[in-house]
């Protein structure tokens, strides 16, 4: 265990630097083994993975957090089309091994965030829509319970059902078996528009976004512009024939005149290191999610009025589209509650550290949250929701929530593990977990 010195103020390093935890001791685990003997502590647990969950859950403030960063390794059967990832294993690692086999992984826009955390929890993302959320991606894992006794999904298909969607609240997952995919090539980049086309834009990419063919997933939003201003974002990606996907981008593109039009074929590994370039390890982060059925006018009037008074040139609006492949999926199938074609909107707060306005910059995204309420679908992302949104948490699971709070009883009964947010529920006196 790791109390003080360098390596445990790098595993104390998290993507938001806004985060002041710090963990009584880190245990760095290198293997299955390290985590059997890192939850005997009896202390409370916290699970590090990619350590980019913008809460700060992956780091137990007074008791112990497992260090997952050196369980990164990735093996690729290609000839099954599966990987093998370690729990520490962030999506860069997954789609690099992928690529280099000629497969991509159904994952988020960032390559910074860890496998497993984004998804457990569900993982929008730009191939969604073909493939299906991250969550729907994974076939199997190998878990840690609190008793130190370690469980395969292979022998167990409803832990597998609720880990899919439910997070980790039931153990640490020290490994994941996922699907890849065959693609020969990908179509993306980014189209920005004007603020002064903002609603008209916003309007058109809100008709084409539910309406997409499952090759397209288009992610849009607003951030500031090359000249600091507002603009809107445009960010799609085409995963099917490349042919038809010229002429589908060429469609967004038409939804007003364009600033800048840069989209043609790209890795997946180079979408990846784009997004984290734009939203490196350290500045100061608030997100305050919610569901929309669609960008109603109102919706879209909520949104520029965020644009014209965000607070900080870095904070931005991202709205991501569920449509799709994800949406004929069963709602039981797995533990993820909310399959209608829906858009999940981030409300982005970011600034510098050391930045006197960070009240200001909080504010704006509780404000915007609280203007699209009205409009809000129950319950919300749960990657993304923070301890007090209770009113979400309460429905965020749809019609789950009781096999899953059952789940939680079975495999963790007295409330060891802090993951993705469960409704509150006697389970025991530390139930409200949030993810790691």
């Amino acid at each position: 265990m790791l109390t003080s010195g360098p390596v445990y103020d790098s595993c104390c390093a998290l993507w938001n630097g806004a985060v002041d935890h710090r963990p009584a001791a880190v245990v760095p685990c290198a293997g299955t083994a390290d985590v059997q003997a890192g939850v005997k502590t009896g202390q409370p647990l916290s699970v590090r993975g990619g350590g980019h969950g913008w809460t700060g859950a992956a780091l137990a403030d007074g008791g112990v957090t497992l260090d997952l960063s050196g369980m990164r390794d990735v093996t690729v059967d290609a000839e099954a089309g599966v990987a093998d990832v370690g729990g520490g294993a962030t999506s860069a690692d997954v789609a690099r091994a992928a690529h280099g086999h000629g497969f991509v992984v159904a994952t988020g826009t960032a390559g910074a965030v860890g496998l497993a955390g984004l998804s457990l929890a569900g993982g929008y993302g730009p191939l969604s829509g073909r493939f299906g959320l991250a969550a729907d991606n994974v076939l199997g894992a190998e878990l840690v319970r609190a008793d130190g006794t370690v469980i395969n999904t292979e022998d167990d298909p409803e832990l597998l059902w609720a880990l899919r969607g439910g997070g980790g609240n039931f153990g640490v997952v020290t490994s994941l078996r996922v699907r890849l995919h065959r693609v020969p090539s990908l179509l993306g980049g980014m189209i920005l528009f004007p603020w002064a086309q903002a609603t008209t834009v916003l309007t058109a990419l809100g008709e084409q976004m539910p309406a997409a063919p499952d090759e397209l997933t288009i992610q849009c939003g607003v951030f500031a512009g090359p000249d600091g201003n507002p603009a809107v974002f445009a960010a799609p990606t085409w995963c099917g024939d490349p042919d038809a996907g010229e002429r589908a981008l060429a469609g967004v593109a038409a939804a007003g005149d364009p600033l800048m039009v840069q989209v043609g074929p790209a890795t997946q590994p180079q979408m990846m290191a784009g997004i984290d370039a734009m939203f490196p390890f350290g500045r100061h982060v608030e997100i305050r999610p919610r569901n929309l059925p669609g960008l109603t006018p109102s919706a879209v009037a909520a949104i520029v009025a965020a644009g014209d008074a965000m607070t900080s040139p870095l904070s931005s609006i991202s709205v991501h589209s569920l449509h799709g492949v994800p949406t004929r999926t069963p709602v039981d199938a797995t533990a993820f509650g909310l399959r209608e074609p829906h858009l999940m909107i981030e409300n982005i707060a970011m600034w510098e550290p050391g930045d006197p306005a960070a009240g200001r910059h909080r504010r704006w995204a509780r404000d915007l949250s609280e203007a699209l309420r009205p409009e809000a679908l129950p319950g919300g992302y749960v990657n993304l929701l923070a301890d007090d949104e209770t009113e979400q948490i309460a429905h965020a699971y749809g019609p789950n929530r009781d096999r899953l709070l059952a789940a939680k009883r079975r495999y963790d009964p007295d409330g060891v593990f802090r993951a993705t947010p469960l409704p509150a529920q006697e389970i025991s006196p530390s139930t409200r977990l949030r993810l790691c």
